[in-house]
């Protein structure tokens, strides 16, 4: 080791440089076996740092974006049902939609993997940087309605209007109250006047979503501003969620042994 590296070590840290520190051995053993000159050494271990910081960053997004459970569209299951629209999902994956600051609404039956591609896309949104938020929609209107009773909603909009994706996992589950039709208006509203996406699941399409609000025109404004500039995929199939309940696996398996 040589007598400079303590002092060298030192300055790192100070530096906030941990992705040199952590690889600064192993770099120096190249360079001593000739494998690295000294602008490759140097821009080896910046990249080092780079890749660090990266790393770190996104780690930080997926924690702050709260997903059920860290779901890739890699990791799903196109097999699993050949009525999935499966180049449809596969073209959202190329996150034209973000950039163009329009929505994505997945709709369809119970189980098909709305959720699943949701927090998917979510997933490749973070990948290149983006700010994503994962909620049900019965927890985000409990968030705003606590708004209004301890005066902070104009906060907690703006918390919800911030991530560059909002994912609204089981969308228009039940008839909405008044004041559930104005909150949603204001969210929807501000975050189409921000240039901000949201993605949707429900199991209702899109056009049964307007008896569901309580005031006609509130209905219109609001899912005008939002299925006029959705990509809109429908998902029809046998259920993807592995089947969990008591005893069914085995009588399944014996249905279709006889």
């Amino acid at each position: 080791m040589s007598v400079v590296e303590p002092a060298l070590l030192s300055c790192l840290r100070t530096l906030k440089l941990s992705g040199m520190l952590e690889t600064l051995d192993a770099r120096l053993a190249q360079a001593r076996a000739g494998e690295l000159g000294h602008l490759d050494f140097l821009q080896v271990l910046c990249h080092d740092e780079i890749t660090r910081r990266e790393s770190v960053a996104m780690s930080r997004r997926l924690r702050r974006a709260h997903f059920e459970q860290q779901l890739t569209l890699e990791g799903f299951d196109f097999a699993a049902s050949p009525k999935l629209p499966a180049a449809q999902i596969r073209d959202l994956a190329a996150l034209r939609w973000l950039a163009a600051g329009e929505s994505v609404v997945l709709y369809g039956p119970v189980g098909v993997g709305k959720s699943h591609v949701a927090q998917a896309l979510g997933h490749l949104a973070i990948r290149q940087g983006a700010e994503v938020r994962f909620t049900k929609t019965s927890r985000l209107l409990a968030t705003l309605a606590g708004g209004h009773a301890d005066r902070s909603f104009d906060k907690r909009l703006a918390e919800l209007v911030r991530p560059a994706v909002l994912i609204l996992d089981d969308f228009a589950m039940r008839e909405h109250t008044p004041a559930q039709a104005d909150d949603l208006y204001e969210l929807v509203s501000a975050r189409a006047s921000a240039g901000k996406s949201l993605v949707i699941t429900a199991n209702r399409a899109p056009v049964d979503w307007y008896p569901l609000f309580p005031n006609p025109v509130v209905a219109e404004s609001l899912l005008d501003r939002l299925i006029n500039t959705s990509h809109q995929v429908f998902m029809n199939g046998p259920s993807y969620r592995p089947n969990k309940r008591p005893g069914r696996a085995a009588a399944t398996a014996k249905e279709g042994s006889e």
